[in-house]
């Protein structure tokens, strides 16, 4: 039997470099990182989408809204063609003479402090991946990149009757005792805003030709969300974002600034900043109204920039219908010349859509309309076949 040899200068290859370790997420401690000058990867945003730290003013007539509350036919009129054409342009505009108390904004405000003052581990009701209520520190257990400078604490309010105490009952419950006070005064700001979104639905009825009652009835019953937001100090302001570019997908936002700037608006084809007035609210359209209007309305496009030196705070009313609602236009907003632009479909269709499998932005309409006739299409193709073999058999 022949020997073989094998030459012995010939080495193994060396074994692979062991898998490095699993990364664990960033922890977004606002009291640490807004004294940090080099930020973490996860909170730099891609050149195209760093901020423009000093854009245009964006230029808009308020609107009166007690002259709207009024009935007086002319300023009816007069007021409902400016929001038709700010919101068939870019869908914000701004509202004065609100008739929302003074002095539970700055309660509201006052809690907000409170709230975001205490150390991290403080903090209650920490948000889930997958809900929509709760605190989040940044999003960081959800997204591992283009993360928002800042903190939320989201909670649900209800208009209907079974269900009034809902924000009450949740700070009181899920928060704890501490949060009581915190629980009152957050219950009577949402009503508040149910009281002035329900109002505005008017005026974008009359604005759109359905009249005052059309949206104001669609929107009885609300099922919507409040935010607390909290934009703390960044060292490199111009690396990243507060909030990055989306469109809600909610149907309405009210949003109250305190006094430090940083919301801005895309309108034009460029970036434009809005001075914040405490005595005024914001307002822009949703993608859930968008495709209630038929697409007349345009869900604005906005994002919110940090500074290095001030803490910015805001208060967000989002409005939504009642979770099984179905969103469609009123006939008259559709004809052969104007078609349906957005299927049928439910609010809590959306929003399932926008917590579990898509990351609100500028398409999220768009793409929810792809994935929610594909998902259609594949059910009946399963009626089909089923309905096929039965008869069959």
């Amino acid at each position: 039997m022949p020997i073989e040899y094998f030459p012995t200068n010939l080495t193994m290859p060396p074994p692979p470099p062991p898998p490095p370790p699993p990364q664990e997420p960033v922890v977004f401690d606002a009291s640490v990182l807004q004294h940090q000058a080099n930020l973490p990867s996860q909170f730099i945003w891609p050149d195209h989408e760093k901020p423009c730290l000093e854009p245009p003013e964006l230029a808009i007539p308020p609107i009166d809204f007690g002259s709207f509350l009024s009935g007086d036919p002319l300023a009816v009129s007069r007021l409902a063609q400016q929001v038709h054409e700010a919101c068939e342009k870019h869908g914000f505009f701004v509202i004065v003479n609100h008739g929302v108390d003074p002095k539970l904004i700055a309660e509201a405000h006052e809690c907000m402090n409170k709230f975001f003052g205490k150390q991290l581990a403080e903090k209650p009701a920490q948000r889930k991946i997958g809900e929509q209520y709760g605190y989040a520190s940044s999003f960081t257990g959800r997204f591992s990149s283009k993360l928002p400078w800042k903190e939320t604490l989201s909670f649900r309010y209800c208009a209907d009757n079974q269900s009034s105490n809902i924000v009450q009952e949740y700070f009181l419950n899920v928060m704890g005792e501490e949060f009581e006070e915190f629980g009152k005064v957050y219950q009577e700001y949402c009503e508040a805003m149910n009281t002035l979104s329900l109002g505005i639905m008017e005026l974008l009825g009359v604005s759109l030709g359905v009249g005052h009652e059309y949206f104001r009835d669609f929107f009885q019953g609300n099922d919507s969300i409040m935010r607390l937001n909290y934009y703390p100090p960044c060292q490199k302001p111009d690396l990243t974002l507060g909030t990055g570019p989306h469109c809600d997908p909610t149907s309405l936002t009210i949003l109250h600034q305190d006094h430090v700037s940083g919301l801005q608006v895309f309108v034009d084809e460029k970036w434009h900043s809005v001075t914040p007035d405490p005595e005024a609210f914001v307002v822009n359209i949703g993608d859930t109204f968008m495709a209630l209007s038929n697409g007349i309305f345009k869900s604005c496009l906005h994002r919110a920039v940090v500074n290095s030196v001030t803490v910015r705070k805001s208060l967000a009313f989002f409005l939504c219908p009642k979770m099984d609602k179905v969103v469609k236009p009123p006939n008259t907003l559709v004809d052969y010349k104007n078609p349906r632009v957005y299927p049928d479909f439910t609010w809590s269709a959306l929003s399932e859509f926008t917590q579990k499998h898509y990351r609100a932005d500028m398409k999220t309409l768009d793409v929810f309309t792809t994935w929610l006739q594909q998902r259609n299409n594949r059910e009946d193709t399963k009626k089909y076949f089923s309905l096929l073999i039965r008869l069959i058999k």
